[in-house]
């Protein structure tokens, strides 16, 4: 496995994409101002993503907590695994809190699971999903 960017939880997605690209001149790699998610270049090869927390939110079944409270996450690891369901298993033995268990988003292109590390960050697993023809 290996990390492939850090993805901000934000609830101003759009102020946030102008930040981000305008501000700091990062290049944007996907997405667009009103889409709710976007990848930035962040130079040196580092990937910073945003993503709208609600969004988030209800991927991972927090969706009924409060947006501003401090159980709402606000970062998410996103690591790319080579076989989903065996880095769950693997991660499951090792005590981490599986959030949601690998399910496919084909909205998002990918198949993920999420999970909690110790100190109880997001974390998100994916696999590309196969592409239909």
């Amino acid at each position: 496995m290996h990390l492939t960017h850090i993805r901000l939880l934000v609830t101003t997605f759009a102020e946030c994409f102008r930040f981000y690209r305008d501000a700091l001149g990062f290049k944007v790699r996907w997405g667009e101002e009103d889409g709710g998610y976007a990848d930035f270049l962040a130079g040196n090869g580092a990937i910073l993503a945003l993503f709208d927390r609600r969004a988030m939110a209800e991927a991972v079944g927090t969706a009924d907590l409060p947006q501003e409270a401090a159980s709402q996450d606000r970062v998410a690891l996103i690591i790319a695994a080579d076989n989903l369901e065996a880095s769950v298993a693997r991660l499951r033995e090792y005590g981490a809190t599986i959030v949601t268990d690998p399910q496919d988003r084909p909205d998002w292109g990918i198949r993920t699971a999420h999970l909690r590390d110790p100190d109880g960050n997001l974390i998100e697993l994916y696999v590309p999903l196969p592409e239909q023809t």
